[in-house]
């Protein structure tokens, strides 16, 4: 009998779907994206409206194959990636390969995967949304524009290599101009006074300095600018008598923040649990699509991550309020369901992201989950149980205390039931017990009345000074992004992780922090792309991507209106942009001339502007103001060891700044000899130098002859090498035994080291083919997916195991 096809993005969620649809329907997975623009040349037809031109991306032949001969046995296909705009171009692409062998094809979408979703979908296709396939299309087109017209002008101007992105070229531009911002920053001397304070009833209670006369206590204000002035106000405070001026007591209640946008999801995990936003989006990605949890099999623990909305379903509504009911009792329920208004301007194509089944508690599911999937889904599921619990109710008092001219506050906070907290473990405490110190408790107030005179206990000054603004960590930037409207939540982690990679950003101390070379290239960018880098330009651009989507324009006219600017632009720049001077104000250490900061391959130096008559280069560092700050590079270390090559000592060297491997010894006869050792030292700093390891043959040279044996390279990967060096220097890569597993590649994965000093597993074909793995190969293929490697892999949770060298497909194994 004839079946159906469902087209999925995961191999994951072929198993997932396949348990609860049964044998009257095949599932497979186009392992996420299948035709791209070519990565060697634009792709835009430049002449005919910038048409986009897309080819099958290499590696995808085989599953294209795979698919195009499904459709063709299939009666229909539905096409079933993820619920955006990403999964609606997905899904075209898709359609757009099969058109010869089936051309009855519908979409089908749900926000979470199970038996019910799945099969209501499967009740209502549609025909693929064009608009939204636009929207995407002209995403592409124009970051794809942007990428290949400025980074040629940044390579001549900047450094090679680095390039320029639409919307992350204005992430960055935040970074910097907060960083400025720090550097610009003036502090202000202020001193905070603090009282502790005793009444009839107790405990004593502290206070805080809170008016002068009239004028509330701020940084600035002269009374308490400087050790002169706040010495003579704690005279007159001591000579003075406090009284209670006021008492202030209320009930309050705190209501739950929403169930999770990506955004939201994105802040959160960053600061609950420390993970970047792309571990978050991967995490995600892993419990919807479904995990292993023992008798049950595979099954999806939340709804789809990359969503705008806080939107619930009624039927998850009445879930959590039943669970509630149950778990916690009446009082923990509201009579009157919660309910939450997305923003305005946001996509509500889809729910909030929540637990798809709310009885799947975490603790129930903790022993089958790794511990970052376990942390990231209690997030998840107390976010949303807590979003549909009664409000926490506080009892505030505001204490104010009179002193002469001057006012004191002291606050006290008190739980009186703990509504949607309990589901974070907090409890109202006993009102007949004594409460510990912070518990429940932010200060514990006596009882006072108003005129009740008040003991003075202790009082303290402390200087203090105001802080610049702080440098964005991974939640306060993607916060700052989705307020100014750069991008899409869905689209942070992308951001994020490209700024790091391209060395624009540093992460000190969690925080973000602009390299020389991201300075350098957001103030070009800036100079010569004034509209580009606007912010509100950027953040229009999104809008007319969402007019797109909703149908309201053409995808072409908007890349048209973008160009019609952009051309003029680039013109002027080309002409215009002058190389990138950055006076160090460091003289040259030879010549005296001035030095200037420059762009390697191993980072940023110093490097005098006399070059190439001088050639004299120097590291630095910056201080929190941006001035640069010259290091001299040690003295080499001779030893008395003597080469064995010419009879020169060995001195200890140093490797340049951006290399991985640690010091060794170098012959002093350099560059004539380029004899190198690696040592170690005793217990009394002595050198010791290591012998080399025994050397296992490899065959023969095919240049000298003579034999080939296996070296362990500096930075620790393994090659094969010529005895006759260094009359012969002919070396070769240390093959896996693993054939490369590009379609039609004849090619072996072999050993290598990137120049960080990280090693890695390439093809031996490169150029030709350039497949790499950062994780040992090892033979396959895959059992779940038929992908003809595997790797091993190691983590902190798991030790080693071995895994699928597909990275849409979640099989493991225990290493044999």
């Amino acid at each position: 009998m004839t079946k159906d096809l469902i087209i999925v993005e995961s191999p994951a969620k072929v198993k997932t779907i396949g348990k609860f649809l049964g044998k009257d329907y095949a599932v497979e997975a186009s392992v996420g994206h299948v035709r791209d623009l070519p990565k060697g040349d634009m792709g835009l037809d430049e002449e005919h409206g910038y048409a986009p031109r897309y080819e099958i991306i290499k590696g995808k032949e085989d599953v294209v194959g795979r698919l195009r001969k499904a459709a063709k046995a299939a009666n229909h296909v539905f096409l079933a990636p993820d619920p955006d705009r990403e999964g609606e171009a997905i899904g075209w692409h898709v359609a757009e390969l099969i058109k010869g062998q089936n051309k009855n094809v519908s979409r089908i979408q749900f926000n979470e995967i199970t038996a019910r979703a799945v099969k209501e979908a499967l009740e209502n296709p549609r025909p693929i949304n064009q608009d939204l396939v636009g929207a995407q299309q002209a995403r592409r087109v124009l970051d794809r524009l942007v990428g290949y017209k400025i980074s040629p002008i940044l390579w001549k101007h900047v450094k090679r290599g680095i390039s320029a992105g639409r919307v992350q070229s204005v992430a960055l531009r935040l970074i910097v101009d907060r960083e400025r911002e720090r550097r610009a920053f003036q502090p202000v001397e202020h001193w905070a006074l603090k009282v502790r304070l005793a009444g009839a009833n107790p405990p004593p209670f502290r206070a805080d300095l809170w008016k002068v006369g009239t004028k509330t206590v701020t940084p600035g204000l002269a009374e308490i600018g400087s050790k002169d002035a706040a010495d003579a106000l704690v005279q007159n405070v001591r000579a003075g008598q406090f009284t209670v001026e006021g008492v202030e007591e209320k009930e309050r209640s705190k209501s739950a923040p929403p169930p999770f946008t990506t955004s939201s999801l994105q802040q959160v995990a960053n600061r609950a649990l420390g993970y970047p936003a792309k571990k978050t989006m991967g995490t995600a990605q892993k419990l919807y699509e479904g995990v292993e949890l023992g008798d049950r099999g595979t099954v999806a623990l939340i709804t789809y991550m990359r969503t705008d909305s806080v939107r619930i379903a009624d039927e998850a509504k009445k879930a959590a309020h039943d669970f509630i009911l149950s778990a916690y009792g009446p009082d923990y329920a509201p009579a009157k369901v919660r309910a939450y208004k997305t923003k305005e301007g946001a996509q509500d194509a889809h729910e909030a992201c929540r637990p798809v089944d709310v009885a799947l508690t975490p603790d129930s599911v903790k022993q089958f989950l790794p511990a970052d999937q376990f942390k990231l889904y209690q997030l998840i599921w107390r976010r949303f149980v807590a979003s549909q619990m009664s409000p926490a109710k506080f009892h505030d008092t505001i204490v104010t205390a009179k002193n002469g001219a001057t006012l004191w506050r002291a606050k006290g906070e008190r739980l009186l039931f703990p509504g949607f907290l309990k589901v974070q473990g907090l409890e109202a405490p006993d009102p007949d017990a004594e409460a510990e110190d912070g518990q429940n408790s932010s200060a514990q107030l006596p009882k006072l009345t108003i005129g009740e005179p008040l003991e003075l206990q202790d009082l303290t000054s402390e200087q203090k000074f105001t802080q610049p603004p702080p440098r964005y960590t991974e939640a306060t930037l993607v916060k700052a992004l989705e307020e100014e409207g750069i991008g899409r939540p869905s689209t942070y982690a992308a951001i994020i992780s490209t700024l790091q990679d391209r060395e624009y950003v540093a992460m000190e101390e969690k925080r973000f922090a602009p390299t020389e070379l991201g300075s350098t290239v957001s103030d070009k960018l800036v100079a010569h792309f004034a509209t580009l880098m606007d912010i509100g330009f950027t953040a229009g651009m999104e809008a007319k991507l969402d007019e797109i989507a909703a149908g309201g324009r053409a995808w072409e006219a908007v890349i048209e209106e973008f160009m019609a600017e952009f051309i003029p632009a680039l013109e002027k720049a080309g002409a215009e942009m002058q190389r990138a001077t950055i006076d160090s104000g460091v003289p040259c250490p030879e010549c005296g001339k001035p030095m200037h900061v420059k762009f390697g391959k191993n980072g940023e130096f110093l490097g005098c502007s006399g070059y190439p008559e001088c050639k004299a280069i120097r590291e630095f560092t910056r201080d929190d103001q941006g001035n640069i700050l010259p290091q001299d590079k040690p003295r080499d270390e001779i030893t008395d060891i003597l080469c064995d090559l010419c009879g020169k000592p060995f001195a200890v060297k140093t490797p340049r700044k951006g290399r991985s491997h640690d010091p060794f010894l170098g012959c002093s006869g350099y560059p004539k000899c380029k004899n190198i050792k690696n040592f170690k030292r005793d217990e009394f700093g002595k050198i010791i130098v290591l012998e080399a390891p025994e050397e296992i043959p490899a065959g023969t040279c095919p240049e000298c002859g003579k034999p080939m044996v296996i070296k362990t390279a500096r930075r620790g990967s393994k090659f094969i090498a010529c005895t006759g060096y260094p009359a012969c220097k002919h070396t070769e890569p240390l093959p896996t035994g693993v054939a490369c597993p590009e379609p039609g590649c004849s090619g072996q994965m072999v050993e290598k080291t990137s120049r960080r000093g990280k090693v890695f597993y390439s093809c031996s074909r490169y150029p030709d083919c350039s497949f790499s793995l950062w994780d040992r190969p090892v033979l396959g293929p895959c059992p779940k997916c038929d992908f003809p490697l595997l790797v091993e892999k190691h983590s902190k949770a798991k030790g080693s195991f071995i895994a699928c060298g597909n990275k849409e497909c979640d099989y493991v194994k225990e290493p044999e």
